[in-house]
């Protein structure tokens, strides 16, 4: 039930993105909404961005540059001058590169301003390699972050790094699926002689361990590796498949509508995330997809990196590789998907561990932060 006396209060959600794909903070406006408040979800548009239609306000931004300085100018920019004049009564700035606009509002308009850091920003891969750059992003984080109302972020290990370095008691909002929209998960049985299926879902960018998971299927018989979404390195991808004359068992299906995508998922049977060492952002990782997985009650195997071993060694619901190297791989994918004794295990857990890996339980973390500074 709504309280009648923060129906009024207005909260902007400032993102650089153009709200079309960016489910994390459809979520937190969705769940202010229920508790009363009137989110205004605050974005950019581009030329091929598709129509968006949500239960609350949404403004885009039309820029002129696309990437660059000029860019993150630009849209700080515009974004001072829109929450000026749009007043809410709390801002949220999701990612660094949404802070100082709203950082500069808060102080003007003497507002309280909550951060929501959806990864470790200054220590992303396209940073790591440009020192100047990256100390101007770690200027601006040391000198606004530990003036902020609250924060939240995505991990306990990145929750924990910004304690220690700011003195902030960033809280853990994950991102997790929804689970009352969540369609039934049902398994067909598949035909004798039929080849497993190795699944995985996300971005095809540096670092998410594709590369390697193409290479162990050389030394894996009986099954199939599916590969749902795009990114920049597909190309790349499809011609080492080509290459290792693997397009018998490699199969690109493109990015897929999250209907089919949930489809597909429930066909696997054996759900990856890989991503590498690179960094402490990936190090620190809690990928959207190992919650996919879950929610569709698919086995899983995960990097040997903090985060999604514990989900994996809390819950029992799969294995985790020590090494990306192909035949090692390959082997730890066999187990995974023909060990019976195992997998017996792991199909008896996940129910649970989808249960439990729930955004309506998230949402009492999000009510604790928010309550106070509306």
């Amino acid at each position: 039930m709504k309280d009648p006396k923060i129906m009024s209060k207005v909260v902007s959600l400032s993102v650089i993105n153009d709200l079309v794909t960016d489910n994390r903070v459809h979520k937190v406006a969705v769940s202010l909404q229920k508790m009363g408040f009137e989110p205004v979800l605050v974005g950019r548009i581009l030329p091929e961005s598709q129509t968006v239609e949500r239960t609350y306000q949404t403004h885009r931004m039309k820029l002129l540059f696309r990437k660059g300085p000029m860019f993150y100018f630009g849209y700080n920019f515009r974004l001072f001058f829109y929450l000026l004049k749009l007043r809410p009564d709390v801002l949220v700035a999701n990612d660094l590169d949404s802070l100082l606009a709203n950082f500069l509002v808060s102080r003007i308009r003497r507002k309280p301003l909550i951060y929501d850091s959806h990864e470790y920003f200054t220590e992303v891969p396209e940073l790591l390699g440009r020192p100047v750059v990256r100390a101007i992003w770690k200027w601006l984080e040391r000198m606004m972050v530990p003036k902020v109302s609250a924060a939240y972020t995505v991990s306990e290990s990145i929750a924990e790094v910004y304690r220690e370095q700011y003195e902030v008691d960033f809280k853990v909002i994950r991102n997790l699926p929804v689970c009352a929209q969540r369609e039934k998960t049902v398994h067909q049985e598949k035909e004798p002689g039929k080849p497993k299926i190795i699944l995985y879902q996300g971005a095809m960018n540096l670092g998410r361990g594709i590369e390697s998971a193409i290479r162990a299927m050389q030394f894996l018989d009986g099954a199939e590796l599916w590969l749902a979404g795009d990114g920049d390195i597909t190309s790349r991808l499809q011609e080492m498949v080509y290459e290792l004359d693997l397009e018998k068992k490699v199969k690109f299906l493109g990015r897929l509508p999250l209907h089919d995508l949930h489809e597909v998922t429930c066909q696997a049977d054996l759900g990856i995330s890989l991503e590498e060492d690179l960094g402490l952002n990936y190090r620190f990782a809690l990928p959207n997809k190992l919650f996919d997985y879950i929610q569709a009650c698919v086995p899983v195997l995960v990097s040997n990196l903090p985060e999604m071993k514990r989900i994996v060694v809390q819950y029992q619901i799969g294995m985790i590789a020590e090494t990306h190297q192909r035949k090692e791989l390959a082997e730890l994918m066999k187990t995974a998907l023909f060990d019976q004794e195992k997998r017996i295990i792991w199909m008896k857990n996940l129910p649970l561990a989808a249960t439990e890996l729930c955004w309506e339980n998230e949402e009492n973390t999000l009510r604790e932060i928010y309550l106070p500074y509306i």
